[in-house]
């Protein structure tokens, strides 16, 4: 590993306006009901990296892409905007990047190759299929979703706006980020004294 790198995960996921179903409760007798919205093909995605580096506190670094369902309108992540957050990163974090991220047909096409020869401060590592067990955004997007469980939103800005919510509450808690890191087996960073 390059000395002084951040180790940085990167994975993807999406949001719909249909929430998901959690344990609710309501006064005896009353049988409780969430009611959900559910309409059109309105879908945020979230592309997410968690940041880690020792002697330094976790970081979470995020970009959302709204798509309303028009026609032309990209669904998801593409080639660009990957690179544009990965720039973004290095950006922020002001050192070389070690990127561990999935097997997407995405992160090794032609156009992400070529990217990622042309920035000597990165270098990509995968991880093996199926093994969401070591990606800590996995345990990001988990949090994130349990956390809109039965809440209900009924238009594309209000899905955004929980969805940015919660993340920012995520950034400001880099014990959380650090406990997410533990959960795939690394040690979580401990930031140095000043």
């Amino acid at each position: 590993m390059r000395r002084g790198a951040w180790i940085v995960f990167a994975d993807e996921c999406g949001q719909t306006l249909r929430a998901h179903k959690a344990t609710t409760w309501a006064p005896r007798g009353a049988t409780p009901v969430v009611k959900v919205t559910a309409k059109g093909t309105v879908r945020v995605s979230v592309a997410g990296l968690c940041c880690y580096r020792p002697g330094e506190r976790s970081r979470l670094i995020y970009r959302t892409l709204l798509y309303r369902g028009h026609k032309g309108e990209p669904k998801g992540f593409r080639e660009p905007d990957f690179i544009a957050l990965l720039d973004a990163a290095h950006q922020q974090l002001q050192a070389p990047i070690v990127l561990v991220w999935d097997r997407l047909s995405t992160h090794r096409s032609p156009p992400i190759r070529k990217a990622i020869a042309a920035r000597p401060w990165l270098r990509v590592y995968l991880l093996p299929s199926y093994a969401q067990e070591l990606n800590p955004v996995e345990k990001v997007w988990s949090t994130m979703k349990r956390s809109l469980s039965n809440h209900c939103v009924s238009t594309a800005t209000d899905l955004t706006a929980a969805v940015k919510n919660r993340l920012n509450r995520m950034q400001c808690r880099s014990g959380l980020i650090d406990a997410f890191f533990t959960g795939t087996g690394l040690s979580p960073p401990t930031p140095a004294r000043p």
